[in-house]
């Protein structure tokens, strides 16, 4: 079993800076595709970064140039840097991730989710 572990999420000004953590933890021999999703209230939810194992990065447009993701594939580590966070950016943010693990003895690719974690904006 997969675990993941999000950190860094807390309320800000408008302006402002947040740095979101995932943390994957279990038998993990690589991890494939790595993305953060955001919820606000009443929203679907969104994709709003993504990464994959070579470092090809995809964003929404309405964060490109402010947000950047990035990996740390020897710690199974990814992040989510926000600047200039806007109100429009408050919601909840969860981390994703595609890693080649093993499951009820099958060695295979598995999709993970975070339990999520809030960034408030405020103006």
């Amino acid at each position: 079993q997969v675990q993941l572990v999000e950190s860094g999420g807390g309320s800000v000004q408008a302006g402002g800076s947040l740095r979101l953590s995932c943390a994957a933890s279990g038998i993990i021999f690589s991890m494939n595709y790595m993305a953060w999703y955001r919820q606000a209230p009443g929203q679907r939810r969104e994709l709003v970064a993504s990464i994959t194992s070579d470092g090809s990065t995809n964003y929404a447009d309405s964060v490109k140039d402010r947000f950047t993701i990035s990996r740390d594939n020897g710690k199974n580590m990814v992040y989510l840097q926000m600047n200039s966070l806007k109100s429009e950016d408050a919601a909840v943010y969860y981390c994703s991730v595609r890693v080649s693990t093993i499951v009820r003895g099958r060695r295979g690719e598995y999709d993970y989710w975070g339990s999520g974690t809030q960034v408030t904006v405020s103006s």
